[in-house]
């Protein structure tokens, strides 16, 4: 079976190279038992192509299930997946089937293979490996005969990098790589689709038929859709029950775009952009060397006064730190800056004289906040002043992003 008869079959519409690309190795790998690892954005058609996979194999005769392995509790997984015994754990009044062994003779697709946890990775393995599994709660071997296809919308091989899945399973699944690719990278293929989602959606509802203008076309090829073929037919389903107006134009269906998608007249799917900066590390990288520069200044300050017993006479060459402090600190219009002297303590003896005594001056120490969320806040709050507001002009003081200078200033609730 060509690839046109398996998109004629299946109801697969687009004429995408990368798209036909995919229809080809599910069509080569069908009739062999090997694992398939099928990669996708969410809302690609992972499902789908497993469906393919199954239904031109010699297995087409035999049960097939899809799980989520993400839906599924950690602690029940096991019990879902390989069955359980009686009393195996607290509610198990009976035995029960597990899917690798109802489904033996068939095929299991396992969705959001990434979210399985570690020790039902390990008896998976066991079962690609050598067709055997336990029950929980059991001791005797079972085996079963099926084929695994595992789909993720994620990079697994950055999960076997980070300790969260099993490099040897990994390589187990990927024997055979299958990408879906995006819907923004099948452009020619989005008209199309969208033209058979409203179509089927005005005869079930029994409503007139839709149709886009050249605007809407250009809106709807533009648009990065980042839930793919899913959030094209969800949009194609609103417009066909919602819209008076039969004929859809650009600013009519920009109504139904997301707002992160509309900051623009036309949203375009912008490549190469930066990735998120550590802003977080930058900014406390930024507040710790401005703590350190203000308390050396602040220690060459009291070191002069408690050698001078009064004000510093090097205070021009503190200035700076001075005026610091008391931006920190609004004094009214009326009060003149203050000046820092020590005085020597003087007391009165028996005879009514007073006695100076010669006691060497000292600073005392006081202690600080040292919490860098507040360090981080004030930070914030002055670039905010200085540049009257600007989000913008702040964030390139701060030396962050204006997005992260946004998201920061919600989170401190500034």
């Amino acid at each position: 079976m060509d690839v046109q008869e398996i998109k004629q079959r299946y109801g697969i519409i687009g004429n995408s190279p990368l798209l036909n690309r995919a229809i080809d190795i599910a069509n080569q790998v069908a009739p062999t038992d090997i694992s398939v690892l099928i990669t996708g954005e969410s809302g690609s058609g992972k499902e789908a192509f497993s469906q393919i996979i199954h239904n031109l194999s010699p297995r087409k005769h035999g049960p097939f299930i899809a799980v989520n392995c993400g839906a599924i509790p950690e602690g029940t997984i096991d019990s879902e997946l390989f069955g359980h015994e009686k009393g195996a754990y607290t509610g198990a009044v009976g035995e029960r089937k597990g899917y690798f062994e109802t489904v033996n003779g068939g095929t299991i697709f396992l969705d959001e293979i990434g979210e399985m946890p570690l020790g039902t990775q390990a008896r998976l393995l066991r079962v690609l490996e050598s067709g055997q599994f336990i029950r929980v709660g059991s001791s005797k071997v079972e085996k079963t005969n099926v084929r695994v296809i595992a789909a993720t919308n994620v990079d697994v091989y950055d999960a076997v990098k980070a300790g969260k899945f099993r490099e040897d399973l990994y390589y187990r699944l990927n024997t055979v790589p299958l990408r879906i690719p995006p819907l923004r990278d099948r452009k020619e293929d989005i008209y199309l689709l969208f033209r058979k989602f409203a179509a089927d959606f005005t005869d079930k509802y029994r409503t007139p038929p839709i149709h886009l203008d050249e605007s809407a076309q250009q809106v709807l090829v533009n648009y990065s859709w980042p839930g793919n073929v899913r959030q094209l037919k969800n949009m194609a389903e609103q417009l066909a029950v919602l819209e008076r107006d039969r004929t859809i134009t650009g600013q009519m269906l920009l109504n139904y775009i997301p707002n992160e998608g509309t900051k623009s007249n036309l949203p375009m799917r912008i490549e190469n952009q930066p990735k998120e900066d550590f802003s977080e590390r930058d900014i406390l990288y930024k507040v710790l060397f401005d703590m350190k520069r203000d308390m050396v200044e602040l220690k060459k300050l009291v070191a002069d006064m408690i050698e001078h017993g009064g004000v510093s006479p090097n205070y021009a060459n503190h200035s700076q730190a001075i005026s610091q402090l008391y931006r920190d600190i609004e004094i009214p219009n009326n009060i003149h800056e203050p000046q820092l002297t020590l005085q020597q303590p003087v007391t009165v003896n028996n005879n009514g004289n007073s006695d100076n005594y010669n006691i060497t001056p000292h600073a005392e120490e006081v202690e600080e906040s040292l919490s860098l969320v507040d360090k981080e806040s004030d930070l914030i709050r002055k670039a905010l002043k200085k540049h009257k507001g600007k989000r913008k002009l702040a964030a390139n003081e701060l030396g962050i992003s204006e997005r992260t200078l946004y998201r920061k200033i919600k989170e401190l609730d500034l």
